[in-house]
């Protein structure tokens, strides 16, 4: 995890950190995210995306730190798939190894993993933990997205040592840009209370311009926007 984190300054003001989803399924998307975001936002490429490592170089070259999505199935599956390789709770765990490591292939320097739908998977605790547990063995960090209220991931996660967290906020449920600058006021808010938070969107052209937009104002705010894994450090094992 520590290896490819992004520094901050270690001062213990409140600290938001601000995760945008999805890049390299869309190359306009993946653009203005890398382009127009502050370094200090993550950026979480998708395993099934395209062009993933020039992405990437990209990003890390302007400072971003990297998570990697892993497709886990959803309630829905198989009307909603999240794509190919995705790990299912009717799989062995052997062959859910299997594509959490082909996952992991399609990219480097990332300082963790978090899921890409996956409310089914991430309820079955089952399957959930040698997964879990393959990712603490490797020194990497999880976010769970919070969508989905019966998560075994804390549970998990705390029995295997694996650093990880929740996001509080999903920034763009409502894909409209106001609707976006007051749920990052939510936010906002969270993080005074408890001294740190985190936000997760996709990389839509909404939530790409009120993230943009928010920053720049935080920031006078003496806010600061840190990479999601000095978030996941300083909570320990939420």
């Amino acid at each position: 995890m520590d290896q490819y984190a992004r520094p901050w300054s270690g001062a213990r003001g409140t600290r938001i950190a601000i995760v945008v989803g999805g890049l390299g399924l869309s190359q306009t998307g993946s653009q203005k995210a890398v382009q127009q975001l502050p370094a200090g936002v993550t950026l979480a490429f998708a395993a099934s995306g395209n062009s993933l490592q020039r992405w990437m170089q990209e990003a890390r070259r302007k400072g971003h730190e990297i998570l990697l999505q892993v497709p886990l199935e959803p309630f829905d599956y198989p009307a909603n798939d999240p794509g190919p390789g995705t790990l299912l709770t009717g799989s062995s765990a052997k062959e859910n190894l299997s594509r959490l490591h082909d996952a992991m292939a399609q990219l480097t320097n990332y300082t963790g993993v978090m899921n890409y739908q996956g409310g089914r998977y991430l309820s079955d605790e089952k399957a959930l933990r040698p997964v879990l547990q393959d990712l603490a063995n490797r020194g990497l960090l999880f976010l769970d997205d919070g969508t989905s209220p019966l998560s075994k991931t804390g549970t998990v996660s705390d029995t295997t040592n694996l650093p990880h967290a929740f996001a509080d906020v999903v920034l763009d449920a409502q894909l409209q840009t106001q609707a976006i600058l007051r749920k990052l006021d939510d936010l906002e808010r969270i993080a005074d209370r408890q001294g740190t938070a985190i936000g997760v969107a996709s990389a839509f052209d909404e939530s790409i311009e009120a993230i943009r937009q928010w920053s720049e104002e935080a920031t006078q705010r003496g806010i600061e926007i840190v990479g999601v894994s000095a978030v996941v450090r300083d909570k320990g094992q939420p």
